[in-house]
């Protein structure tokens, strides 16, 4: 079952292209932790790679951690291997981990459905917000609604974001 606005968000550990393994407790942030499911290959993601590496830069020191995990089949999109993910965690400094979920097990029991789509937790792991970044993921000039950032800011604020769920653009998971 997929993980509802208010419930406190599953466990897992995870591969990183760091090459260590981190848990959700490693990556939390100690006001709000943001995790998104994210893939190399989609043209949802890859013009907003360096809106999230800033939203993330912004939020840092407000006690807001990001963290990205490719679930997709790899045999059917070599694009999102292990490999081609630690490439591009590389090539574009990503200032987050990027984590692997081979089994596709965290994305089921978050619920996630495409790449990016994203999941606030607020300090207690409690999700906050589920949905899109913006509502133009192709063309970050055009955003004329920063959903993730807005919510992010309700959260620190101590408040609920509104809305706490968008629908999320991008690219289906791709799997097994």
């Amino acid at each position: 079952m997929a993980l509802q606005l208010g419930d406190t968000a599953p466990d897992f550990s995870l591969p990183a292209t760091t090459g260590e393994t981190l848990s959700q407790d490693q990556i939390r942030g100690a006001r709000a932790t943001v995790i998104m499911f994210w893939c190399n290959h989609c043209p949802y993601v890859i013009p907003n790679q360096q809106l999230v590496i800033d939203l993330q830069a912004r939020f840092r020191q407000q006690g807001v951690r990001f963290a990205a995990i490719c679930s997709n089949n790899a045999e059917s999109h070599p694009a999102d291997s292990f490999e081609n993910m630690k490439i591009r965690a590389e090539e574009m400094n990503y200032n987050f981990p990027y984590l692997r979920d081979e089994d596709q097990s965290v994305a089921r029991a978050y619920g996630a459905e495409r790449t990016p789509h994203i999941f606030l937790l607020d300090a207690a792991m409690k999700l906050a917000y589920r949905g899109r970044i913006n509502d133009n993921p192709k063309d970050p000039a055009a955003v004329q609604s920063h959903d993730l950032q807005d919510a992010i800011a309700a959260v620190l604020a101590g408040e609920r974001p509104d809305p706490a769920e968008t629908g999320a653009m991008g690219c289906s998971i791709k799997w097994k």
